[in-house]
């Protein structure tokens, strides 16, 4: 008896074409396989859809919402897809906050575009809180009553980090502006006590008040007014060292001496002053070279051999013709400080210069038959504004500064610094520098030749002065023409040029400011241009800053501060013409 037929077999086998019975068993294994198939694909795409980290949901632009996954109800606060679909099926009045406006804006760009990408918004909760939600939602093009299908992500989260960090900017901008007022205020204030200063002080003690201010923390002020100082003082003294080379009485010449012993005071204080404040500025970097010994001591033995002459202290130097790698002018700024201290505090005795090589280093040391320091002293002595012995009457001298100088340009060179004391037996001040690698070392006749030729008055030599202070030429003029040479004084390059006619100088001696904001450095730019030569110059300034030591660097040109030493000036004088004969 045949079996009765299954009336899905029927309907598959009617609806693939296949009427015979052979067909229908042929097939009907494969179709079951395929339908199972797409149940498992099915059951895959529900689980996917039921447990997807962000929130999906289905709906109708017309009729609202109609399905949703877990992730979404949790969202949203809601204990399952039911609850959240009976209380939000609207999608105009209950899903979006905004209501029927926000839904009207989402739906017209749907219907244009077809899908809403990175759409941010904001959902209620059940509880009524609001969460931040980012949707990508598309637009069903198979079905026909606009059937949208989105995709929600909880940015809450990011949200509140985002406006974290926008409050804390906020309140930065708040502290920046705040501070900036406050510095504003800072600068209104200092600039009236400027203003103050200069209306109920003269000029020597209010601009030494404000080079002290200035080393406290005021660079700046410092700096602008260290010029006006510095120029009388260099008067000053340049007319005081004329005088000490005149014959005089001996009453004139114990008021001279003093008063060059004042104005030494003085300048050595203010230099100090300026010495210090650049040596604390982040930016300032050593110009190291190779430097021959012979031609950074040779300098300051002739500058100091008058000054411990009139000490009653013998000073020697004894070196060889090594040569050093470092920074010839602050390095020279070490020596001279220990030279200068040895003669200082040696009542009797002598003061002697050596050189000691140790290994890759040269040791020059600087020893005096002075009153000694304790060994408990050592460190104390290096810091500012400190002075040993300074209770006893006439012994303080200068502000306490040139060891902390020092020490600081030490530092800076990555040189070591040691002394030796005994007390009542004297010093040794020593500073340790890297010898040069592979330089030409000088031999021992011409450094006697050099030390000569320093020594050599300055006899014939046809020198310009160019300065826009008439004080400043005249005493320099007066200075120069002592020692044998002839002095052309000028206060700008028209009047230089005009003095000089077709005749070159043997050498230019030029103030950094000129008048009409223009510089020594441009002066000696047209004077060599002019003449075709390469004239050696000299740049005599109260300007500290390392912009005019660069322009000085890049033209070859030496610098001296004001206020100007007659000894070193004479040393370099003798320096620069041994080079050009």
């Amino acid at each position: 008896m045949p079996k009765p037929s299954d009336p899905r077999r029927e309907v598959l086998t009617g609806l693939l074409g296949l009427g015979s019975q052979s067909s229908r068993k042929s097939y009907y294994p494969e179709l079951l396989a395929r339908l199972e198939e797409l149940e498992d694909e099915r059951n895959r795409y529900k689980w996917l859809f039921e447990n997807a980290v962000h929130g999906i949901f289905q709906a109708s632009l017309t009729d609202g919402l109609r399905a949703a996954n877990q992730s979404l109800a949790r969202m949203l606060g809601y204990d399952s897809v039911g609850a959240l679909v009976h209380a939000r099926r609207s999608l105009a009045e209950q899903f979006f906050i905004e209501g029927a406006e926000e839904f009207q804006r989402i739906r017209n760009h749907l219907l244009r575009k077809g899908e809403l990408t990175g759409y941010e918004t904001r959902l209620r909760r059940a509880d009524g809180s609001l969460m931040d939600v980012r949707m990508n939602i598309l637009l069903r093009p198979d079905a026909s009553d606009h059937v949208i299908e989105a995709f929600v992500a909880d940015v809450t989260e990011r949200k509140q980090a985002q406006q974290a960090m926008q409050q804390l900017n906020d309140e930065l901008e708040q502290r920046v502006l705040q501070r900036t007022r406050e510095l504003e205020a800072l600068n209104e204030s200092l600039r009236f006590e400027i203003i103050e200063h200069e209306r109920t002080q003269g000029e020597l003690r209010e601009a030494r008040d404000a080079a002290e201010q200035a080393n406290r923390s005021k660079d700046r002020y410092l700096a602008a007014a260290s010029h006006d100082l510095l120029q009388p003082l260099n008067a000053a003294r340049l007319l005081i060292s004329t005088l000490r080379e005149t014959p005089l009485d001996e009453a004139a010449g114990l008021l001279v001496e003093r008063s060059d012993t004042a104005l030494e005071s003085a300048e050595d204080m203010l230099s100090d002053l300026l010495d210090i404040s650049r040596l604390d500025q982040p930016n300032l970097q050593p110009d190291c070279g190779d430097c021959a010994v012979a031609d950074i001591l040779e300098p300051l033995l002739c500058e100091f051999g008058s000054v411990a002459e009139a000490a009653g202290v013998g000073l020697r130097g004894r070196f060889g013709d090594q040569v050093v790698r470092t920074d010839y002018r602050l390095l020279s700024r070490i020596l001279r400080n220990f030279i200068s201290n040895a003669i200082r505090y040696t009542e009797r005795g002598g003061v002697l210069v050596g050189c000691r090589t140790r290994g890759s280093e040269l040791c020059i040391q600087v020893w005096d038959t002075g009153r000694g320091i304790a060994r408990s002293d050592f460190k104390r002595i290096f810091q500012e504004f400190n002075q040993l012995d300074v209770e006893r009457s006439g012994r303080r001298r200068g502000v306490g500064l040139g060891l902390a100088i020092v020490d600081r340009i030490a530092r800076l060179l990555n040189a070591r610094i040691e002394v030796q004391s005994r007390l009542g037996r004297g010093s040794m001040f020593s500073v340790s520098i890297p010898l040069a690698v592979a330089a030409a070392q000088r031999s021992n006749a011409q450094a006697s030749q050099l030390l000569s030729s320093i020594e050599v008055p300055l006899q014939g030599r046809r020198l310009l002065v160019l300065d826009n202070e008439q004080i400043i030429l005249q005493s320099m003029r007066s200075l120069l023409e002592q020692w044998g040479a002839e002095v052309l004084t000028a206060v700008d390059l028209e009047q230089a040029q005009a003095r000089l006619g077709a005749h070159p100088p043997d050498a230019l001696l030029v103030d950094f400011h000129l008048d009409d904001n223009r510089t020594g450095g441009e002066a000696v730019a047209a004077l060599r241009a002019r003449y075709a030569r390469e004239l050696p110059a000299i740049m005599i300034t109260a300007d500290r800053s390392e912009a005019c030591r660069q322009i000085a660097r890049e033209m070859d040109i030496i610098v001296l501060n004001k206020p100007l030493k007659a000894g070193k000036l004479r040393a370099t004088l003798g320096k620069l013409l041994s080079k050009d004969d």
